[in-house]
């Protein structure tokens, strides 16, 4: 798919992990956080916002479905975020999070498929993927940080989209490459998150070099970064996305309307 074709549809992003597309005549959007700045308790360490969205759940318009990478933490889904869940047909997370979240939420284990009526005709296919939320094997990973997933949108005569969620595994992506690349649009959680306490401080999410190395891995031919401001946790933005990926000569695939955003 040429460059041109694999940015026809805009990507809204409003802060933290949170953006909005329309993808096949249907409105998505990404692990609604609207909050607040403050202190949010969660499982482990206390988490800071540090600036509120950019937006608010009214301003949106209907959302068709919302692509939770996890229900667990406040920086992925907050108050707010919950609250909109309940106006929403579907969300996609994972089995776990479609346990808690009741019968309009549907979890997605790797690999496993759900198909999407579009409204036109014809079908959106939905791939949960995997995401290890930090350092080292899942079996390690979960205990202490939960599960996790992404995923892969695909269907005739569209692009195909990787939303990454809260992953800080290469060997994932390399899987994810392995079946899907070339992605046509990649929209990469990043911001090198980190907390002393917490895997002895080890990357809980890609950091911007590891984002450059991804979207080379998925022969990306379009990168959303997302998860790189508006918590304290999160260690590197958007300075540190655009130099990682001038370094690996990568900037053309930064998304043009994400990096005319000051």
């Amino acid at each position: 798919m040429s460059q041109s074709n694999a940015n026809q549809f805009p990507v809204r992003t409003f802060g933290g992990p949170t953006a909005l597309f329309e993808y096949g005549g249907l409105r998505f959007l990404t692990d609604p956080t609207f909050d607040g700045p403050g202190d949010y308790a969660s499982p482990g360490p206390t988490l800071t916002k540090t600036a509120p969205s950019t937006a608010t759940p009214a301003d949106l318009g209907p959302i068709d479905v919302v692509l939770l990478s996890h229900d667990e933490h406040a920086d992925n889904l907050d108050t707010s975020g919950r609250a909109l869940l309940a106006d929403v047909p579907l969300t996609l997370t994972t089995p776990g999070g479609g346990e808690r979240l009741g019968v309009k939420a549907k979890g997605l284990a790797d690999w496993e498929t759900v198909e999407l009526e579009r409204p036109g005709g014809g079908t959106i296919t939905v791939t949960g993927v995997p995401a290890i939320h930090g350092p080292g094997p899942r079996e390690e990973v979960e205990p202490f940080a939960g599960q996790v997933v992404g995923f892969v949108l695909t269907g005739e005569g569209l692009p195909t989209v990787y939303v990454s969620g809260d992953n800080a595994s290469l060997d994932a992506v390399r899987e994810i490459a392995e079946r899907f690349a070339p992605i046509d649009t990649a929209l990469l959680f990043a911001g090198a998150p980190r907390f002393p306490m917490l895997f002895d401080g080890g990357l809980i999410v890609l950091d911007s070099a590891q984002a450059a190395e991804a979207t080379r891995i998925l022969d990306a031919r379009r990168v959303v970064p997302l998860h790189h401001d508006s918590w304290a946790h999160f260690t590197e933005g958007r300075d540190e996305l655009e130099a990682a990926f001038a370094a690996a000569g990568l900037t053309d695939r930064l998304d043009q309307d994400w990096a005319q955003r000051a």
